[in-house]
C-alpha cells in the first residue's frame, strides 16, 4: 500500500507555541514541503501565514504537492466573516486545500442554521476557485451520537447545495489535534471515531487526523475507507516506523 498518496503532511505549531522565530517556522515549512516533494506525500498542511512562500517553493521545484491549510483555527469560533477572509487571503496565497475548523460550539449549544450557513458559504468560496475543502468537526469534544449527527448534517447539507461532483472536493475531517481532552483521552482520529463518521458521511470523503501514530494504524484507517490521513509523523510513518510525535 503507498501511504504517502493519503498523507497531509502537517506542522501547525504557531512561532509561539514552539517558542521559535517566524524565519525558522517558515524553514520546517519548507523542509516539510521538499520533504513530501522526495517521498511522493500528497500535500502539506501549514498554517496561513506561511502559504505563499511555500507555495512558491514547490512551484519552483516543479512539484503538484499540495498545499493546504487551516481556516478559523483552532477554536472554530471564528465569525463566518472572518472565515471567509482568512480562505479568501489563504486561495489568493496560492492554498490548494482549505480545513475549516467547524463552529462545533455554536452546534453543541444547538445554532444548527449558524453552522450550516458557515458550511454552505465557506464551501462555495472554495468550490468557485476550484478547490477542496473540508470541514474539521474535533469528535474529542463531541459524543458518538454528536460525531453521527454532524457528520450527517454536513453530509446532507452538501448533497442539498452542491453538485455531485463537486462532493469528492467535500471533506469530514476528524480532529485539530489542539483540543484539550481530560483523563488522557485521545484528541484525535479514533478508529471508533472514523467508523462513526464513515457511516455517516455518505458520499463525503473522511479525513482522519492526529492520533495516526504507526504504518499499521495508517493502513487499517486507509482499508477503512479514509481518503486522507493528516499526521505530523509522515515520515515515520512511511519509513515504516512508529512515532512519538503529537499529532
Amino acid at each position: 500500500m503507498n501511504i504517502a498518496q493519503y498523507l497531509d503532511s502537517t506542522y501547525l505549531k504557531t512561532p509561539e507555541q514552539s517558542g521559535i522565530s517566524h524565519e525558522e517556522t517558515l524553514q520546517k515549512d519548507i523542509k516539510l514541503a521538499q520533504e513530501a516533494i522526495d517521498k511522493g506525500i500528497f500535500a502539506v498542511m501549514i498554517r496561513p501565514d506561511y502559504v505563499s512562500e511555500v507555495k512558491k517553493y514547490i512551484q519552483e521545484k516543479n512539484s503538484n504537492v499540495a498545499v493546504g491549510t487551516v481556516i478559523g483555527f483552532h477554536e472554530g469560533t471564528y465569525s463566518i466573516e472572518e472565515k471567509l477572509a482568512e480562505a479568501s487571503k489563504a486561495i489568493e496565497d496560492g492554498a490548494d486545500e482549505l480545513d475549516f475548523v467547524i463552529n462545533y460550539t455554536a452546534y453543541l449549544k444547538g445554532d444548527l442554521q449558524l453552522v450550516k450557513e458557515e458550511f454552505v458559504k465557506c464551501t462555495k468560496l472554495s468550490l468557485e476557485h476550484h478547490k477542496t475543502a473540508k470541514w474539521i468537526i474535533e469528535i474529542a469534544a463531541l459524543t458518538n451520537e454528536q460525531i453521527a449527527d454532524l457528520t450527517k448534517s454536513i453530509s446532507t447539507w452538501a448533497e442539498e447545495n452542491f453538485s455531485e461532483t463537486d462532493l469528492s472536493k467535500i471533506f469530514v475531517k476528524s480532529s485539530t489535534g489542539f483540543y484539550e481532552t481530560t483523563d488522557g483521552k485521545p484528541n484525535g482520529a479514533t478508529f471508533e471515531g472514523i467508523a462513526i463518521m464513515l457511516d455517516n458521511a455518505g458520499k463525503l470523503p473522511v479525513k482522519a487526523a492526529g492520533g495516526v501514530k504507526t504504518p499499521e494504524d495508517a493502513a487499517k484507517m486507509i482499508s477503512m475507507g479514509v481518503k486522507r490521513i493528516g499526521t505530523s509523523s509522515a515520515l515515520a510513518l512511511i519509513e515504516n516506523e512508529s512515532s512519538s510525535e503529537g499529532y
